[in-house]
């Protein structure tokens, strides 16, 4: 339930044993290089490893030629070493992606075929019944001739042309919109018979020579069409056949050059300096024995371990480690952003307030329970990382929704469990009692201020372990600041109370002071550093800028408490809700009301669901998250074999 402990680690060799040593740390699947360079002042003498990936275009290649193929881009477990044999595996993806490439292309021609016969016969059949011998027809020199449609309505008007013997359309096939057919215009008369058809909005076909009737014509033209599927089946044969015979041996070599090409792009990590490297990194402690054994076996390097607190200025990747029952939380606090190095992990505490909100927001026991069957439902069979969430999110939903009574939305149905187990008439919460609301949300008001106050305590831990006094001791989230607001919201519950008075010993040392603390928290912590130079610049500007902040921070400790009414409020959500479900049903009776009350529930839950889910991750994010960590944090991404698509890397 903390951050992992990180070690750094320093190699250095020659050059021609750092791809050896790039192999080795990714088989351990423990070491995340970094920036080598910038943990140098002086970089003068050294250089980066500014290569081109020789296996982009191999695998470029690869890639496309099985998809070509038809098959799936995959990487599957394989064995590699820096003396793989590289040229062997440029030599195979020539080859494949050359017979692939080869037997796809006539495929497409193939295919090409097929379709350019498919519309010729589609032609030709428009003039089915024209009873022409095509050939013939094209072949005379004295009269154009025009295949094509004419709309229905234009058809219809051919008869106004009746007086113009030249003006004749003789129809072959037709369709719903268009009479498919041919006119003929002698030479001397052509320009002056196609403007009449082109008004009559005539769209000529030009269709491609041939001997014969169109009906002789299409025949023959089937043919050929058979003839070249008959080709493009026993082409795609061939294809299928050549990826199912190479599927192992293709599959083996595309991962075997992803992985060298993932190493290859590791040396961009590491340092020239003459004919040697420099590789900087880093490696979870408990990984350290694994880590080593890995580099004794590579021969002409030196390391070094060391702790991570030893280098001050570089922060260590991080890695969360949770059990598995607060892991699934990890995602939340992902979203949000991970915590430095040196901060504490959240998801415990995200953990166990989110399950308690929500359950308080969403508190019903038989919608709990779908909920949580939902969710190891949405984990079993879809893997989402939500779901697991939702199973204890259900779960306290049920708990508190037999606390409040409400069971899918019936308030009194649990009373018999009350009377057996506390002896009581009824459920000790009446939610929508108008003397409860009040109530409820001062409830939630006080689970505000605990939550806050928890979340300044995990603040003031956090910077003293990473020794931030300025924000620990003086921040308006450290010592000072908590002095402050938990004084100033006990002070005012007392005075109103009349259980004691706000008096000048109390405001003084407990409000006042505290305010005066954070009021001047960087001056203060530079001088509990033990900084020379504590004073700021400019007093006045100081003073002016702070002034507002502290204005701004008194608001934030207003609004940020205030916002734990929603908890309240989506309690009586709930029942002001599923009290509007059973007034419909009420209206209803039989078969109907029982389907009002269950589309109803389904409703409720579903809409609540998300809401409760989305506001509970707002109070955490903006609550509680932004008083003890920022959330900058980079992930520890290591360097691994069968890592792939995660590659280390860009995040560094």
């Amino acid at each position: 339930m903390a951050i992992s402990k990180m070690l750094l680690f320093n190699i250095n060799g020659q050059m021609n044993s750092l791809d050896a040593t790039i192999f080795a740390c990714g088989k351990t699947g423990v070491s995340q290089p970094d920036d080598t360079l910038s943990f140098f002042s002086d970089t003068s003498d050294f250089n980066t490893l500014k290569e081109e990936n020789p296996f982009t275009n191999s695998l470029s290649k690869m890639e496309t030629a099985i998809s070509r193929a038809g098959g799936e881009i995959k990487e599957i477990e394989v064995e590699i070493s820096p003396d793989t044999d590289k040229d062997a595996l440029f030599k195979y993806v020539d080859d494949f992606s050359e017979r692939i490439t080869d037997l796809t292309n006539q495929r497409i021609a193939a295919a090409m075929r097929v379709d350019e016969l498919k519309k010729e016969c589609e032609q030709f059949e428009h003039f089915f019944g024209l009873g022409i011998d095509l050939d013939d027809i094209l072949a005379c020199t004295m009269i154009k001739v025009r295949f094509g449609r004419l709309p229905r309505e234009s058809f219809e008007k051919l008869k106004m042309y009746d007086a113009n013997s030249y003006v004749l359309f003789f129809p072959g096939g037709k369709d719903e919109s268009y009479y498919w057919g041919v006119y003929f215009a002698p030479l001397d008369f052509a320009n002056e018979i196609d403007r009449v058809f082109s008004g009559l909005y005539f769209e000529r076909l030009r269709i491609p020579s041939a001997v014969g009737t169109p009906e002789e014509i299409v025949a023959n033209l089937g043919k050929k069409r058979e003839e070249a599927e008959r080709e493009y089946e026993m082409l795609d044969r061939q294809v299928n056949k050549t990826r199912l015979e190479e599927k192992v041996k293709y599959l083996k070599v595309y991962s075997q050059l992803r992985q060298l090409s993932y190493y290859f792009s590791a040396r961009r990590f590491a340092a020239k300096y003459n004919d040697k490297f420099i590789l900087t990194g880093w490696i979870p402690a408990r990984d350290e024995k694994k880590f080593r054994l890995a580099l004794n076996s590579v021969d002409a390097i030196e390391y070094s371990i060391e702790s991570a607190g030893s280098d001050t200025h570089h922060t260590p990747p991080i890695e969360l480690r949770n059990p598995s029952l607060l892991k699934p939380f990890e995602f939340f606090v992902d979203m949000y952003g991970l915590p430095r190095y040196n901060e504490i992990d959240p998801t415990i505490f995200m953990a166990f307030t989110y399950t308690i909100l929500f359950g308080i927001m969403f508190a019903d026991l038989g919608q709990g329970i779908c909920l949580a069957i939902i969710g190891w439902l949405m984990w079993k069979l879809k893997k989402m990382a939500i779901g697991k969430i939702l199973i204890p999110c259900g779960i306290s939903a049920s708990v508190f929704g037999t606390v409040f009574g409400s069971v899918f939305g019936f308030e009194h149905i649990l009373d018999p469990l009350y009377k057996a187990v506390l002896g009581l008439d009824e459920k000790p919460i009446e939610v929508m009692k108008p003397s409860m609301t009040s109530s409820i949300l001062l409830a939630s008001a006080g689970i505000g201020l605990v939550l806050i106050i928890a979340a300044m305590l995990l603040n003031i831990y956090s910077c003293i372990k990473r020794h931030d006094y300025e924000n620990g001791l003086f921040g308006s989230n450290g010592i000072a600041g908590l002095v402050f607001y938990s004084s100033l919201v006990f002070g005012l519950i007392g005075q109103l109370s009349g259980a004691f008075l706000m008096t000048r010993l109390y405001v003084i040392p407990l409000i006042i002071l505290p305010l005066v603390l954070v009021y001047l928290r960087e001056p203060l912590g530079r001088l509990a550093a033990g900084e020379e130079k504590w004073q700021p610049e400019s007093w006045g500007e100081y003073l002016l800028q702070n002034f507002f902040e502290l204005f701004e921070m008194l608001l934030s400790y207003l609004s940020n408490t205030m916002s734990f009414l929603r908890v309240g409020a989506f309690v009586l959500v709930h029942s002001g809700m599923m009290m509007a479900v059973f007034t419909l049903a009420g209206l209803t009776s039989g078969i109907w009301y029982a389907v009002i009350i269950i589309v109803g529930n389904i409703i409720v839950m579903a809409m609540e669901a998300l809401l409760v889910a989305i506001q509970v991750m707002r109070l955490e994010f903006y609550e509680m998250f932004s008083r003890y960590y920022k959330g900058d944090g980079r992930p520890y991404t290591p360097l691994n074999s069968m890592s792939k698509e995660k590659v280390f890397s860009e995040r560094n």
